[in-house]
């Protein structure tokens, strides 16, 4: 911090409460800022930024795959859900050299568990770290950190390319887990990326919830 030797300073939470041998074990909690000054009641310099992480309620989530959200322009809600399942697809198979196989199944045999859309492709495949960055609610395709998504910052698509073949036919970018909960209960996530051998599968259920 650059302090030197025979300076005094206070650290304090963000409301000025100094840190002492008593309060020390609130910090125990985490998630608490904290001001390193010369006194308690100095005036700061400048405007402070504060990263706050929260956790939204299951409803958010569950309840966002309602009829509404798809049908809010009065048009059938259905081809908005699959448009956004396909674009997984589209984004993990645009980078392949070889052909580029997605399929839609719809599941209905009973002796194989409930009903179910299938979309499955042949892409690039996520780590485990990019099927955590799948599920976090909010967490727009074109700003995950570390995900094979965040390299569509800035893009744009080229006239010529058909819209279909772009990944962009999704309208909202975020709402894979809304389509999953407006067609069905819960998803199932089962990918290999194409650089291992390891096979990851996560799955984000209302029943889990």
């Amino acid at each position: 911090f650059g302090i030197a030797s025979g300076e005094n300073f206070v650290i304090t939470m963000t409301n000025r409460r100094e840190i002492t041998e008593d309060n020390f074990s609130e910090l125990v909690q985490g998630g608490v800022t904290l001001y390193l000054l010369q006194t308690a009641d100095q005036t700061l310099l400048s405007a402070t930024k504060e990263r706050i992480d929260f956790l939204p309620h299951y409803d958010t989530l569950v309840k966002s795959g309602m009829y509404e959200y798809y049908a809010s322009e009065g048009q059938n809600p259905l081809p908005f859900a699959l448009a956004e399942l396909i674009d997984n697809s589209l984004s993990a198979t645009s980078r392949n050299t070889g052909i580029r196989s997605i399929q839609i199944k719809l599941l209905f045999d009973d002796s194989q568990g409930k009903p179910a859309v299938a979309v499955i492709d042949n892409g690039r495949g996520m780590t485990s770290k990019q099927l955590n960055n799948w599920a976090v609610y909010r967490l727009s395709k074109f700003t995950r950190q570390g995900d094979f998504e965040s390299d569509h910052s800035g893009y744009v698509r080229p006239l010529p390319v058909p819209r279909s073949l772009n990944s962009d036919i999704s309208y909202f970018g975020v709402g894979g887990k809304q389509a999953v909960f407006f067609v069905g209960q819960s998803a199932r996530m089962i990918s290999k990326p194409a650089d291992s051998q390891d096979v990851h599968e996560f799955v984000l259920s209302k029943e889990d919830f």
